[in-house]
């Protein structure tokens, strides 16, 4: 099972996961941020944004199949994906692999995404460079509250200005887990 958690920038998707990871026994958590960081090593993305790049939508969706069918643990994955297009070619592939899919997006204000993003550090030792994260995270919200109208039918929306306790508990009981919390 794959629990894909979506959002804007500074929606709280990698908070939810932590949560659930520290709730869920045995999941694994997996971040494609890192096959882009990989690949932005070696192949330059003409955009700037490495999920432009087919072979990084290509990667994420075999290592996703991978880590299920090697280990048969759920996957955790917080990732921002809100193009139409490469949410249907990713998810396709997951659903031909026939890889169970619960895909969640946290729903937060365009205010509170501001904010958090505004206190998040990111380079505490360059300035510059944490400024220019800072603007294309904010120049993403846009985008990913424009998304929301296209994302699939069964895409379960969460309201991400909630705890992430609270938020983990409504993950857990639609993914039907109820196993024993690690600690």
């Amino acid at each position: 099972m794959i629990v894909w958690v979506n959002g804007a920038f500074g929606s709280g998707k990698t908070t939810l996961v932590e949560e659930l990871r520290a709730r869920w026994d045995g999941a694994l958590v997996y971040d494609p941020e890192m096959v882009g960081f990989v690949l932005r090593e070696i192949v330059e993305a003409p955009t700037g944004d490495f999920q432009d790049l087919r072979l990084w939508r290509r990667q994420v969706a075999e290592l996703a199949v991978g880590l299920v069918e090697e280990y048969h643990r759920p996957v955790l994955v917080p990732m921002t994906l809100v193009d139409p297009g490469y949410v249907t070619e990713i998810f396709g592939m997951l659903s031909d692999a026939g890889v169970e899919l619960h895909h969640f997006f946290l729903k937060v204000s365009r205010c509170e995404l501001e904010r958090r993003i505004e206190e998040r550090v990111f380079y505490p030792d360059d300035p510059e460079r944490e400024e220019q994260v800072r603007r294309w995270s904010k120049g993403r919200i846009e985008p990913c509250m424009a998304a929301v109208g296209t994302l699939p039918g069964d895409t379960v929306f969460l309201d991400g200005e909630l705890g992430p306790r609270e938020l983990a508990g409504q993950v857990l009981a639609r993914c039907r887990y109820g196993g024993p919390a690690v600690t």
